[in-house]
């Protein structure tokens, strides 16, 4: 081989390779590219590798803490975790080019898993192979979320109530679901401080304390659109952080409406018992004598305090007897047996043998067939 006409300036052997026709730019320094092969490899090292990793693993829900945060990898099997936070932080040489390696993890104990690394690249044209083992050592801490948790932390209720009734089984249910729905939806976006503190059932309604403010307003919110009503907020001190800086829990109200669908009511203007459809912005319905529809509006001071007289869970099946007119059917009392004359709304289908009647203190009304309208 022919000699570059340069010598090595460690050994100061002559360079057996011609620099204009081989040259190393990924070499860490310019001392670097002038030395000859032998000096070069006798100082090289394929892989720089720490002598010991440790990896702070919540205990509870498995995350992983990276940086300054904590992240979500639903770690149990902990080998996964430390193959990739080796690999992190090993670094592999600039000059090295086609590099390849395994990893093969031996389980020391249960908090210790030694991670053996096998290493091959090319150098200067030659093939360079090393050994790396770190031990990786799994730290069993809690994170921040699972700590607030455990200390039932919150910083805001939602108080799910209702105007003049205690809500349903099915508002309190629904609440619940929300609030689940909402605390999955943030979680899936890699919100850790989602969470639901508790909840708890009281003699006026549901009490759902959350991890944040926002999470209790996407709650109320929710239940306004599906359910109808409004919802207040307000806000209480209740400590200072680190910095000096004022911390408040907030406080969602939230007022259902008075009436649900399937309740029938009075809305005493002399144009008869409403079966009520929706209660959303505004109370909407069917006159039960005349099938017409019906809104009021919940801000209505003028209008007077309707009542309610029953649901159409209430409502009895009986027969009806004959048609007097457009205006008038004829039915059985389902209480007295007695033939009754009632109004004949424009749902009533004359053909029927039976109708659904509710008795209340409005009278007897007949109902539209549930059966093929959804209340």
């Amino acid at each position: 081989m022919s000699e570059s006409g340069e010598f090595c300036p460690n050994c100061g052997d002559p360079i057996e390779v011609d620099r204009s026709t081989r040259a190393y730019p990924g070499a860490a320094t310019r001392r670097e590219r002038k030395l000859c092969d032998s000096c070069y490899f006798d100082r090289f090292d394929l892989v720089d590798a720490p002598e010991r990793i440790e990896v702070r693993v919540c205990a509870q829900c498995g995350a992983v803490h990276r940086g300054n945060r904590w992240v979500d990898v639903g770690a149990r099997d902990y080998t996964d975790v430390a193959i990739e936070e080796v690999s992190d932080a090993l670094g592999v040489h600039v000059d090295a080019d086609d590099v390849s390696w395994q990893v093969d993890p031996e389980q020391v104990d249960q908090n210790t898993i030694r991670m053996h690394s096998y290493f091959s690249g090319v150098v200067r044209g030659t093939v360079v192979e090393e050994d790396v083992t770190v031990p990786v050592k799994i730290s069993r801490q809690t994170c921040t979320r699972c700590g607030r948790i455990a200390g039932d932390y919150y910083a805001s209720t939602v108080q799910v109530r209702a105007v003049g009734r205690t809500p349903t089984a099915e508002e309190t249910e629904r609440a619940r679901e929300i609030a689940t729905e909402i605390v999955e939806e943030m979680e899936a976006t890699g919100d850790r401080d989602a969470f639901v503190t508790d909840v708890s059932e009281t003699e006026d309604g549901l009490d759902l304390k959350v991890s944040t403010t926002n999470i209790g307003k996407k709650i109320a919110s929710k239940l306004i659109e599906e359910f109808g009503g409004d919802f207040s907020d307000s806000e209480t001190l209740v400590t200072e952080d680190e910095d000096g800086n004022e911390v408040y829990r907030v406080t969602y109200a939230v007022r259902l409406p008075p009436f649900t669908p399937g309740d029938v009511i009075d809305p005493r203007d002399e144009g008869g018992p409403v079966l009520v459809r929706s209660v959303r912005s505004n109370l909407k319905g069917r006159r039960l004598t005349t099938g017409e529809p019906f809104e009021l509006r919940f801000d209505d001071d003028d209008a007077p305090e309707p009542r309610k007289l029953g649901r159409v869970e209430d409502a009895e099946e009986t027969t009806l007897v004959a048609t007097e007119d457009e205006h008038a059917v004829q039915v059985l009392d389902p209480e007295t047996y007695r033939t009754k004359t009632v109004a004949r709304p424009d749902y009533l289908d004359a053909d029927a043998d039976s109708v659904p009647v509710l008795k209340s203190r409005a009278g007897l009304h007949v109902l539209p067939d549930e059966s093929r309208e959804s209340g």
